[in-house]
């Protein structure tokens, strides 16, 4: 488990934006783990809420994150959709993810995210997402001019 956590938390540290964030992870174990994000002022929008692509982001990580654990280090996001529940103003963002199905290639995880203040937690979004594992020397797919 160890060496899960590291390679995790190895992870987390190579993302310049995650850094610059200062997103940590919290806890993991083998098909789960939790993202932890402080709010701070310059990750609000104009109504004093935290801005959705925060929240956004948070989710991606998380899903990703999550997925890797059962795919390998090597993964990306394919899709994931959230729904927004209700704003977060103060305290802690904590993005749980957790692997629902996994195959060889492709996981589809879901994530809550929670906004922490003192002890009390609100779920502040729900997401569901695929990930998909990068296959060495797979094709890649075909890209149209627009």
């Amino acid at each position: 488990m160890a060496e899960i956590v590291d390679i995790a938390r190895g992870a987390l540290n190579a993302q310049p934006f995650s850094a610059l964030l200062g997103t940590k992870l919290m806890q993991v174990d083998s098909a789960s783990l939790t993202l932890c994000l402080t709010i701070r002022d310059d990750l609000r929008q104009q109504h004093g809420f935290v801005h959705g692509g925060v929240v956004s982001y948070l989710v991606d990580n998380a899903l990703t994150f999550a997925g890797a654990l059962r795919l390998g280090p090597k993964v990306v996001t394919g899709e994931y959709k959230i729904n927004y529940l209700r704003p977060a103003v103060s305290g802690t963002l904590m993005a749980r993810a957790r692997v629902i199905h996994a195959g060889m290639t492709q996981a589809t995880c879901q994530c809550d995210v929670y906004v922490t203040d003192g002890n009390a937690e609100r779920l502040v979004a729900v997401a569901q997402g695929t990930i998909n594992r990068i296959v060495e020397g797979a094709p890649e797919p075909m890209m149209f001019d627009a």
